[in-house]
């Protein structure tokens, strides 16, 4: 059984990671250097990333011949 593909390339898949720990790790650094809550704002950007993250390894992992509406 093939695995479907999913729909970020490799390279964008690269690129989501980095930005997603870029993010996480610039978070609390920010939350601790700057006394509003801008921080959080990296928080969620973080939080976006990981959810495509997550949806394209659900893609992935789902095999190439199954129906998109399943």
């Amino acid at each position: 059984m093939h695995q479907g593909s999913g729909f970020l390339t490799t390279r964008q898949r690269r690129l989501a990671w980095l930005g997603f720990l870029l993010a996480a790790v610039q978070a609390p650094v920010s939350a601790k250097l700057v006394a509003d809550s801008s921080w959080l704002f990296s928080l969620c950007v973080a939080l976006m990333v990981a959810t495509v993250i997550i949806a394209d390894d659900a893609a992935r992992r789902r095999p190439a011949d199954a129906r998109s509406s399943d």
